[in-house]
């Protein structure tokens, strides 16, 4: 589809792929908050500055709406409409009961006929009024077909069964209506429209013309003295011309006003600009003006006030005609995108439920000839899914992820055999539809409603929408490697993987159906390798594919899936142990080295692949890496604590990282601290007596010192903190193991007052300590030792040496 399509000069629907974020990592810790830590909320990037701030509250101050002007025009107009309505209505009555009733065999021929025509002029001046507003609210129809066939593809217009604007075809256009056989042209509405107002102009200009003659000659006939039933006749004559002259002369000012404003000020012009409609937009604006003057006229003056553009288009929205439909549609549409209209605008949608409800049912009208009023209901449903309570109205819709689905367009073939699966086929966009545009659409529509946690569990639940999402995270090498790729097909990519990110990290029982579902479809992990083997060129679609993989090491069988999943593990280290980065990708190092650590925790198959990948060497040399060292030592930490003891042998050169964890222990703080203390438990369990003692030489750090440090860390850690939250327990493992290595180190212990500081420990253990990771305020792996039985092993040693 071109996405220049339905577009006015200088307007077009486009979807940009965002920039990548530049994003600063500090030498000793990742990006933000990881898993290894406890989250208060469910910790979604938003790369997107519109989803940044899509929970944020309206700042942004009332903007004066641009439609006031037109229906204060339309104010004055029906108040001068009234006056000369109700002159009109007094000087037929005076002419029919007065003049005709009482003096009608006393005037003069003159007077007769001249009350006669005015008369006759005035009734059919009123007759072409009352019908004058109908007509103009049909002849916007034909301008609709005309605006329609403006905007719509020139390539298009050859088909014109998929072309034209949606047509119902069980009821009459009023623009095809034939009144009068062979007389189409005339009778059409526009036409009528414009003889009934000149009519009007005529018959006005006669009843001035008329009175004025009357009036200026004063010649009513001589009245006699005796002939008393004449004696009134001059004065009721002259209030009967004076009445039908100010009754002409108010429409006649009437009409000079509006074509004043109308012509001369162009004030549908510079409302219609004001709104930011555009050219097709004229005929919603004409549309508005006419229904505001029909209530200011056939109700009281002041109806036409309560009106505004966006309930208007509300209303027209609900109609059951294509073309109000359409009207309706492109009104909301383009109030929706603006800056200056759209926190008014979506707040009056989103408390209408009925127009909510009907734009999710446009979702799935699926006809080419409804194509551009499905493309603004998903516009405007895009942007209404950005607040939060908008995101639940939709979400609570029955049928709505279904109908959101609609607009994912993927070609699966369906084969009946249950050995393989259909294959995937590429849908372009149609000469005559735009697929793309409908899939970007839907992807942003369920990436916002995904920022609640019940929304996430409906997008899981909806038959078929999880497949749909992962077919569009595949992307090919030359997707990833090409130079000429457009960015709308690097932007499906990237809208998929933010859905499926925020799905997968979802918390709570959600979160673990949401993780199970999406492993278990065969492609997820695939596209995902892909994207880490080829995506060089695009970080950002690394960054989101790797936080895809930790959130799904959340559960066992998954971890699993990917593990066993050929060469994933490989792209990750690859990815962790590449050098000389750009600012912006150093990023994807880091997640990398969480996926990592996420994998191989309790994963004895993960350990064993891992170092079959002979990377324990490089691992090592990573710990002196600021960007690497703090997942560098937990994934050292899980394969020390995971891989089994027949990789004993295997594992003995992580002795290599004795020194550099020692210094780290004594020279870093918070994050850095805690990985090191709680690997360096492990590193000396592979080292005998003497190679520790060598190792503390070597470093000139003595048992002593390392004993007070440890102390220190529990007196500073009084609580459990959420940043480093298993700094005490590791402490204490790291005690252990040097009071069981030598007996002198538990005298040093004692004498630092270890015993008294363990109590304290005792005294504030919490969950907290208790497992490796978290989603969200859930502790998930819990170790398998508490940090009291930790505790109280301690205190034991002390009081048995």
């Amino acid at each position: 589809m071109d996405h220049r399509r339905y577009t006015e000069k200088g307007r077009s629907v486009h979807v940009q792929v965002d920039e990548l974020q530049r994003v600063r990592l500090s030498e000793n810790c990742s990006i933000g908050t990881t898993m290894f830590e406890p989250r208060g909320l469910s910790s979604i990037d938003k790369l997107d500055s519109s989803t940044s701030n899509s929970f944020s509250p309206t700042t942004t101050s009332a903007v004066g709406a641009p439609e006031k002007k037109l229906t204060l025009f339309a104010l004055q107009l029906a108040v001068l409409e009234k006056a000369a309505t109700g002159f009109g209505t007094l000087s037929f009555i005076w002419a029919t009961v007065v003049l005709l009733g009482g003096f009608a065999i006393t005037l003069e021929k003159t007077d007769f006929w001249f009350i006669t025509i005015i008369l006759v002029v005035e009734g059919t001046r009123i007759f072409s009024r009352s019908h004058e507003l109908e007509w103009q609210h049909q002849a916007t129809w034909s301008f609709t077909d005309a605006e329609v066939e403006e905007v719509v593809d020139p390539k298009c217009r050859d088909n014109s069964n998929t072309t034209s604007t949606r047509r119902q075809t069980r009821m009459w256009i009023s623009s095809d209506v034939p009144l009068l056989p062979y007389a189409k042209w005339f009778f059409l509405s526009r036409h009528v429209s414009s003889l009934l107002y000149c009519l009007q102009l005529v018959s006005a200009t006669a009843c001035v013309v008329l009175s004025l003659i009357k009036l200026i000659k004063h010649d009513y006939g001589e009245v006699e003295k005796e002939e008393t039933d004449k004696r009134n006749r001059q004065s009721a004559l002259s209030i009967f011309y004076a009445l039908a002259l100010a009754e002409a002369l108010l429409f006649l000012m009437e009409k000079a006003y509006c074509e004043w404003q109308f012509s001369y000020c162009k004030l549908l012009e510079e409302v219609n600009n004001e709104c930011e409609l555009g050219q097709s937009g004229m005929v919603s604006t004409r549309r508005f003006f006419y229904d505001a003057y029909s209530r200011c006229i056939n109700g009281s003056i002041f109806d036409g006030l309560k009106m505004d553009m966006v309930s208007f288009s509300m209303d027209l929205l609900a109609s059951n005609s294509p073309d109000e439909q359409l009207i309706g549609a492109r009104i909301l549409r383009q109030f929706s995108i603006s800056r200056r209209f759209s926190d008014d605008t979506l707040q009056k949608i989103g408390i209408a439920i009925p127009v909510v409800e009907r734009l999710v049912e446009m979702l799935n009208w699926t006809d080419p000839k409804e194509e551009e009023i499905r493309l603004s209901a998903a516009e405007i449903l895009s942007k209404l899914a950005g607040k939060k309570q908008n995101s639940l109205r939709i979400a609570g819709i029955p049928g709505a992820m279904e109908s959101i689905s609609s607009l994912l367009q993927t070609n699966r073939s369906s084969i009946p055999a249950a050995d393989e699966i259909g294959e995937k086929k590429l849908v372009f966009d149609h000469p005559n539809y735009g697929f793309c545009t409908f899939n970007h659409l839907g992807l942003l529509i369920l990436k916002k409603l995904a920022h609640d946690l019940d929304n996430c569990g409906k997008i899981g639940n909806t038959r078929g929408l999880l497949p749909k999402i992962i077919d569009f995270t595949h992307a090919e090498e030359w997707l990833l490697k090409g130079e000429n790729v457009t960015p709308s097909q690097v932007l499906t990519v990237k809208r998929s993987l933010q859905l499926m990110k925020m799905l997968s990290s979802t918390v709570g029982t959600t979160g673990k159906h949401l993780r199970r579902e999406i492993s278990e479809i065969v492609f997820t992990i695939s596209n995902i390798r892909d994207i880490l083997r080829h995506g060089e060129k695009h970080p950002l679609l690394q960054k989101l594919s790797i936080e895809i993989l930790t959130s799904l090491a959340l559960e066992e069988d998954a971890t699993e899936r990917i593990g066993g999943t050929g060469g994933v593990l490989k792209a990750l280290f690859n990815i962790f142990f590449k050098h000389k980065l750009p600012e912006n990708q150093k990023h994807v190092t880091v997640v990398a080295g969480e996926a990592l650590a996420m994998l191989a925790l309790e994963s004895k198959s993960n350990c064993q692949r891992i170092l079959k990948l002979k990377v324990l060497e490089r691992l090592v040399k990573a710990l002196k890496d600021p960007l690497l060292r703090v997942n560098a030592a937990r994934i050292l930490r899980n394969l020390c604590t995971y891989s089994g003891s027949e990789w004993f042998n295997q594992l003995r050169g992580i002795t290599a990282a004795a020194p550099i964890v020692l210094q780290a222990i004594m020279s870093e703080e918070n994050k850095i601290q805690e990985v090191m203390v709680g690997l360096a438990a492990h590193v000396f369990k592979y080292m005998t007596s003497q190679e520790s003692r060598i190792v503390f030489e070597e470093t000139r750090i003595t048992e002593a010192e390392l004993a007070n440090q440890l102390i220190q860390i529990l007196k500073k850690h009084k609580y459990p903190p959420t940043k480093v939250p298993r700094i005490r327990r590791f402490g204490i493992e790291l005690a252990i193991w040097m009071m069981k290595d030598k007996a002198e180190n538990i005298d040093t212990f004692k004498g630092l007052g270890m015993e008294e500081v363990l109590e304290g420990v005792l005294e504030t253990t919490s969950g907290l300590e208790s497992f490796n990771v978290f989603s969200g305020t859930v502790g998930l792996n819990r170790h398998n030792l508490t940090t009291q039985s930790l505790v109280e092993t301690a205190l034991k040693l002390m009081q048995d040496s």
